[in-house]
């Protein structure tokens, strides 16, 4: 089965402008669907909402500067589309479990988390990378050109 071209198209633009701010409307007149058409579309082929995956797909890019750099909660939020501080946490919880601070934390060799912590980030961090890569995965199942042109034929 092939993944529907508009999905794919939203999610091709959606990585472009991951930074900055996208709304469903934005959507709607980009790519001349009405919204709640793209909406419905993409729950249905991603088993997600349009808002989810953007803040998924945030967060999931913010665990490696989180992990890897001193940058500020701040600066990792408005590096990364968030446009408050507050905001980010509220998204950065909801998906994890846990707080941007604590998550540093648990990167850090011999942090200083509870064993409750820990163990929240052991079991909401695998269902956000496998949602990244059920995504990758329906990406990868585009049609090239050329069975564009025979599926006509038959």
């Amino acid at each position: 089965m092939y993944s529907n071209t508009l999905i794919l198209d939203i999610l091709d633009y959606i990585e472009q402008n991951l930074n900055r701010k996208i709304t469903i409307e934005e959507l709607s007149h980009v790519f001349y669907f009405h919204k709640d058409y793209i909406m419905r579309l993409f729950k249905k082929e991603l088993q997600t909402t349009i808002m989810d995956y953007i803040n998924q797909k945030r967060i999931y890019y913010c665990l490696e500067e989180l992990g890897k750099t001193e940058h500020s909660i701040l600066q990792i939020s408005l590096h990364h589309g968030f446009y408050s501080q507050e905001y980010f946490c509220e998204v950065f919880h909801k998906i994890l479990g846990v707080s941007p601070t604590t998550y540093r934390k648990f990167t850090k060799i011999n942090s200083n988390i509870t064993e409750e912590e820990l163990q929240t980030i052991r079991n909401t961090l695998p269902f956000l990378v496998a949602k990244i890569q059920q995504v990758e995965e329906y990406k990868r199942n585009r049609k090239t050109k050329e069975q564009k042109t025979l599926s006509l034929f038959h």
